[in-house]
């Protein structure tokens, strides 16, 4: 089993497969602890689509982040603090965010109904007063009474100005503010824009002068950051802003290099995260040291990074079907939608890892792609025009059935998933501590019709 392990890339921390293991039938299994869970077993039991999310994995990898900025703030004899703050929109299901929140994160929200959940949360008495809330993107009316009401609730809530107009909307804040940064720099990652509609320039900031209450420089560049000098060179813009803008506002003491950090969704190691901590913490400590100001707290909001590998989709293998001249032999239909389970598929050309769920043994394999349900032509998964290895349902044996999963799926595909032609969501289950939970069936026509009026 050795072999096959190594050929699907599991048990590798490096790739955020540690968890995973193939055991002597040749079916995967997950392992937490003492605890083992056979994902054949589980499709057998509910079902497929599926969805499985590991709580377990967002507590190791936060617990293992702040443990990481610790050491080296440590080392270094770096004066500030260290903060993570997990940004909402990445997943808001409470499998996600309550663990989160258990290991000592923070939460940043970008609407009024993020935050009312926080409400919801702090009402509940879910978080203690310890707890930090960044509020970034567009503020309504709504959005801002939210803010304010929990700031007077005793709250810490931090209104981020994300332009000029909320220069003056924000301005008779009773708190702490943040004022976001465009440092036009240009990197390589999913969402490289030419232009961005969020942040002020840097003459725009320090045009302002002195900015009542101002605690926080933001910025946030991307997601799937491809290399590790693109986490760098935008700090180090921020930070000459953040000396001037210090000059103005002495009480200016946080700084948040937002997200990006990126998931080996296609499991080739990629850079390491005690290497780019290294360098950020360096990188804010020079420039304090060179300007003279004291070292700010280091805040971030690596949201994929934390909670992508806590989740995994399963699908049932329906039939195969011939491809004449192409690089993968067959289609495979599943029994699940790309474009509305795993939208990333469909609108960033998101490249997975893909593994059998049995059979990880099978001595011959074929080059496929992945159809879905529905019947639109773009339902689909190429590998981004290559293929993907699995078994031959041809070899099965009478009646038995070829399951695939897909891993890292625990970032924003719940929020951006859709109904497509009518299609349920996957039953989702909750693993932890051994005990598994269904959090959500899988939905009837009937319950389907009537999000559509019938």
């Amino acid at each position: 089993m050795k072999f096959y392990r190594k050929f699907w890339k599991l048990g590798n921390p490096e790739v955020n497969t540690d968890v995973f293991d193939i055991n002597k039938n040749g079916e995967l299994v997950v392992k937490e602890g003492n605890y083992q869970y056979n994902l054949l077993d589980l499709t057998r039991k509910f079902g497929t689509s599926l969805e499985v999310v590991f709580p377990f994995v967002v507590e190791r990898r936060l617990q293992a982040l702040i443990d990481t900025f610790g050491r080296v703030i440590k080392s270094y004899r770096y004066r500030g603090k260290f903060f993570y703050h997990y940004p909402m929109k990445v997943n808001q299901n409470k499998e996600f965010v309550l663990p989160i929140i258990s290991e000592g994160g923070n939460l940043e929200v970008t609407s009024a109904n993020e935050l009312w959940l926080v409400k919801r949360l702090w009402e509940q008495g879910q978080f203690n007063n310890k707890i930090r809330v960044i509020c970034n993107g567009p503020k309504t009316n709504y959005y801002l009474s939210l803010i304010t009401e929990l700031r007077d609730k005793g709250l810490q809530i931090t209104p981020i100005i994300e332009d000029m107009h909320e220069v003056s909307a924000i301005n008779g804040f009773k708190g702490d503010i943040g004022i976001r940064l465009d440092p036009g720099v240009k990197i390589h990652a999913h969402w490289d824009k030419k232009v961005t509609r969020f942040g002020l320039t840097a003459k725009e900031i320090l045009s302002l002068g002195r900015i009542r209450n101002l605690k926080l420089l933001h910025y946030h560049m991307s997601t799937q950051i491809e290399y590790q000098e693109d986490m760098i060179a935008p700090l180090k813009k921020a930070m000459d802003v953040y000396v001037k803008l210090h000059r103005q506002n002495p009480n200016l003491d946080m700084i948040n290099i937002g997200g990006g950090f990126p998931v080996p969704h296609e499991k080739k190691p990629l850079f390491s995260v005690e290497s780019v901590v290294k360098r950020v913490v360096r990188t804010i400590q020079k420039s304090s040291d060179r300007a003279g100001v004291p070292h700010p707290d280091i805040l971030c909001e690596w949201g994929s990074y934390v909670v992508s590998p806590a989740q995994i989709t399963i699908y049932r293998v329906l039939n195969a079907k011939h491809i004449e001249k192409a690089v993968a032999k067959k289609w495979y239909v599943i029994d699940g939608s790309f474009m509305n389970d795993l939208k990333d598929t469909w609108a960033i050309h998101q490249k997975w890892h893909v593994v059998p769920v049995n059979h990880l043994d099978a001595k011959k394999l074929t080059r496929t792609w992945l159809a879905g349900l529905s019947c639109d032509s773009d339902d689909k998964y190429t590998a981004g025009g290559n293929y993907i290895l699995l078994p031959r349902l041809e070899d099965l044996e009478n009646g038995d059935q070829q399951f695939i999963a897909i891993l890292d799926t625990g970032a924003y595909q719940d929020a951006l998933a859709s109904h497509h032609c009518l299609l349920s969501s996957p039953t989702k289950l909750i693993i932890q501590n051994g005990v598994i939970t269904v959090a959500r069936k899988r939905e009837t026509a009937e319950e389907v019709g009537k999000m559509f009026g019938w």
